[in-house]
Parts: C-alpha cells; sequence; structure tokens
C-alpha cells in the first residue's frame, strides 16, 4: 500500500486492529491476551493477519517457537505506542479547554505497596480520583526496569520505583525510604538458631534469593552472600524465603504477618537491615494534566519530610509540574 493510500486508510478499523495488536504485544502472545481482549486466540490470530495485510509488513512471529516481534513490528509498536499516546494528550487537551479532566492517567509502581500502612497511597489515589471523576485511572504492578522503560515509551506517565537511576528523559523526585529486612522462613537452618550464635552463622556460606535490579547495582543488599536465585518481584522473593532454603530481604512491613505467624525469622535487623528510597518519576516535558494532578496528590499525601528536595536531575520540583 502506498503511504497516501495508507494516510488515507488509517481510520477506525486500523486503530482497533493496532490496538488489538498492542494487547498481544503486552502479553506476549494470543493466548495470554485472550482474557484482556475477551477474543479467543482464533480471533485474535485474524485481527493480526489483517493488520499485516492493511500495512503490508509482517509483525510478529507465531507457532511453536512462541511469539516474538519482528524487527518491522517493533518499529509499528513504537509507532503505536506514539499514536495512542498523543490520542490521550489530544483527548486531555479538549478537556482542558472545556474546562474539564478528562482522558486517562497510567500510573504503575512495584508490588508490596499494600501493606505499608504509613505510605497511604490507596489515600491518594481516592484523593485523585474524587478530584478527576471524568479520568479513566489505569493502576499497573511492574518490575522496576518495566517501569522506566514504559514510562519511556509512553504507557505509563507516572511511577513509583526504587530506582533512582537519573535519566535524561526523566524527572524523579525522592518520596520515601523502606526498610528491608533479611529473612529465613520456618525450615532453613537459621530459624531456630540463638541469636547468639546467629552473627558467626550468617559467615558461613547461604543461598541468598536476590532482587534483579539490586543485583545490578550492588550495595549492601546481597554482601558477603552467594546469589542462587533472582527475581524481580516481592511476591516471589517471599515465595523463595518461605521454601526453607534460601534467605533475603523484604520490606519490614510486607514480612510482619509472616513473622507473627512464625513462617518467617527476621535475622539480626539491626546489623542486616538496608533501607530503599523510593522515587515517583515522570517524563520530562509531560503535558497530560490528570498525570500532573495525580502526582500532586501523591507527592501531598504520600511524601516523607524532606522529600520534595531530593530531586535525581537536580531541577526543581514546581518548574517540572504542569498547571492543573
Amino acid at each position: 500500500m502506498e503511504n497516501r493510500e495508507l494516510r488515507a486508510a488509517l481510520a477506525d478499523a486500523e486503530i482497533r486492529l493496532l490496538r488489538v495488536f498492542q494487547a498481544v504485544v503486552r502479553q506476549q502472545g494470543f493466548a495470554a491476551a485472550q482474557v484482556e481482549l475477551g477474543l479467543s486466540p482464533a480471533t485474535i490470530s485474524n485481527h493480526i493477519a489483517s493488520l499485516e495485510a492493511r500495512l503490508g509488513v509482517r509483525l510478529c512471529n507465531r507457532g511453536r517457537r512462541g511469539f516474538s516481534l519482528t524487527p518491522e513490528g517493533g518499529r509499528i509498536h513504537e509507532a503505536s505506542l506514539s499514536l495512542f499516546r498523543s490520542v490521550e494528550n489530544f483527548a486531555s487537551v479538549v478537556g482542558s479547554v472545556r474546562g474539564e479532566l478528562t482522558g486517562s492517567v497510567h500510573f504503575a509502581t512495584v508490588d508490596a505497596m499494600h501493606t505499608n500502612a504509613d505510605l497511604a497511597l490507596g489515600k491518594a489515589l481516592g484523593s485523585f480520583a474524587r478530584a478527576a471523576p471524568g479520568v479513566s485511572l489505569h493502576v499497573d504492578v511492574a518490575s522496576p526496569h518495566d517501569l522506566r522503560q514504559r514510562l519511556l515509551d509512553g504507557r505509563y506517565q507516572l511511577i513509583l520505583t526504587p530506582l533512582p537511576d537519573a535519566h535524561p528523559s526523566i524527572v524523579s523526585i525522592h518520596l520515601f525510604d523502606e526498610e528491608q529486612t533479611l529473612l529465613c522462613g520456618r525450615g532453613h537452618p537459621l530459624f531456630a538458631v540463638s541469636k547468639r550464635k546467629l552473627a558467626a552463622r550468617l559467615q558461613e556460606p547461604q543461598r541468598y534469593a536476590a532482587r534483579s535490579y539490586a543485583t545490578e547495582r550492588g550495595g549492601a543488599a546481597s554482601a558477603g552472600f552467594e546469589i542462587s536465585a533472582v527475581t524481580s518481584h516481592m511476591e516471589s522473593l517471599a515465595l523463595l524465603i518461605l521454601s526453607g532454603t534460601y534467605i533475603g530481604h523484604l520490606p519490614t512491613h510486607y514480612a510482619r504477618s509472616w513473622e507473627i505467624a512464625g513462617a518467617m525469622r527476621s535475622l539480626l535487623p539491626r546489623t542486616t537491615s538496608y533501607v530503599d528510597s523510593f522515587h515517583l518519576a515522570h517524563a520530562r516535558g509531560e503535558q497530560n494534566r490528570a498525570a500532573g494532578l495525580l502526582r500532586r496528590c501523591v507527592l501531598d499525601i504520600c511524601r516523607t519530610p524532606g522529600g520534595q528536595d531530593r530531586i535525581s536531575d537536580g531541577g526543581s520540583h514546581a518548574s517540572n509540574m504542569p498547571p492543573i
């Protein structure tokens, strides 16, 4: 199809097919996308084939070897992300012209936030929902690396992440600090060791379950321990500790219920605990007014004293806030 013909034909049908394509990429396969789309794998396959015919390129490989994007499919996917973000921003601008907050905003964070009673993230989301009833709020949970990548490619407008690394395209604001406690599960050789002997036993080789992002940046978390398992989510890390085979760090608030139940034991928390800093991040120049309001709600309700003074790129907080 000639470019001129494609521009003329890029209408509702193509937009719908591109949304199906986006869902397939998100879920990494036709079968995995059927719940999100409410369509059968055969119907999804027909939609992707129709989109490929309209665009004149093969978008993905599918079969016994699994799902993967072709180089052309990767470029189309990136372009479609920009397209849909532009559509969402357009809806936001239209709402602004009419004096309304409309459109949608995509917010994401890591898991194990719900047990942090001091954070009050749910209260911040509720405050936003009451202030912007016409906005569709999408909330997701992902690994720290996925959070940053999806912020950069426009899938998220706002993220809450333990990765402080500055990026030229990201403004990152310190929000709070979270204590991480070293634990073992019932059945682990250290579970019944007396406190008096525990320090010496911890000097012996221990199988440590680490977080994928922590292993890359180093630090106190895995110092002196043999990394025997790696994961990017707290729930899977908790399962590894509960297995009785590994020791590992979990947020203190997240592990508390297992400690009370006698399923986990903290290991010399005064000397083995450490603190993770969490940051609220958005793309530089983000103009989505709903995202700006959500950012204000989270900062006003969840930020610890002094957090407003720690911005990773050295810029000022106010200068990066779109007007509400």
